[in-house]
């Protein structure tokens, strides 16, 4: 039997890697993406070893449109036929007030989160319409439902994330197209090491007291989410740990 094919965009680290491994376990071949050639290497290896499947990397910088296009045409036939995308690529910038924040963290979150998501995404899709099928899952954030102080740029990159998901929901209804948008809040990865440009103890003060979600748990949730019978969509899910409630209330010990 012909295995199926998962697209992970930002498969490098964290939930992205996470996911890719995921799919390998559960026999998939897959195709990863990033912007760092030796991790991309690195997970590829690990999915191989591990779980005996094909892995394919495409190293190219998301917001880059051009680049974006050429990666995904430059996939061998064997490799065209995504029947599961995974747009995971994203990042936090910085925190700060609106009035106080860099423009460069702007452009970067929302030419990553927001633009990155849709080249990927318009590439992968006219294969899907063409063969009447597939699974569109992007990845959002509680950002996406609620805006925090400081945070406001982030938020409105993961808010139009959850808007566009509604809207290639509908707009791909009729091309049998799965979309599903997963809503983690706090998980420990690199994520806040990256908000806050390598700073090791803010990116710690951020789980400190609780237990946050692990890469690991997100990635069972994509895993779900993609794994259920044909007739059945998750629209969208939000995940937290279970000490968080939404941005503004955690339980911390």
């Amino acid at each position: 039997m012909e295995r199926k094919i998962a697209l992970v965009s930002g498969a490098t680290a964290g939930i992205g890697k996470a996911v890719a491994k995921g799919f390998a376990a559960n026999n998939f071949n897959v195709v990863i993406t990033g912007r760092r050639n030796e991790r991309l290497r690195e997970t590829a290896d690990e999915c191989k070893k591990l779980f005996g499947v094909d892995v394919y990397t495409l190293c190219f910088d998301i917001r880059d449109r051009a680049a974006t296009e050429a990666a995904v045409q430059s996939l061998p036939d064997g490799w065209k036929k995504i029947d599961v995308l995974v747009n995971n690529a994203g990042l936090a910038a910085g925190l700060d007030t609106m009035q106080n924040s860099s423009v460069d963290d702007w452009e970067e979150m929302i030419d990553t989160n927001v633009k990155g998501l849709l080249y990927l995404t318009r590439q992968v899709a006219t294969g899907m319409v063409e063969r009447n099928g597939g699974h569109i899952i992007n990845m959002g954030s509680l950002a996406g439902k609620f805006v925090y102080e400081k945070g406001g740029v982030y938020c409105a990159t993961k808010f139009a994330v959850d808007a566009l998901s509604q809207a290639m929901r509908i707009d791909m209804l009729k091309h049998n197209i799965k979309v599903t948008a997963v809503h983690p809040g706090a998980v420990e990865t690199d994520f806040s090491l990256v908000r806050f440009k390598g700073d090791e103890q803010k990116a710690a003060n951020v789980y400190k007291g609780y237990d946050p979600l692990t890469a690991n748990d997100v990635a069972d949730v994509v895993l779900y989410c993609a794994m259920l019978p044909k007739h059945v969509c998750v629209n969208e899910i939000v995940v937290t740990p279970t000490a968080q409630a939404n941005p503004y209330y955690i339980n911390r010990s």
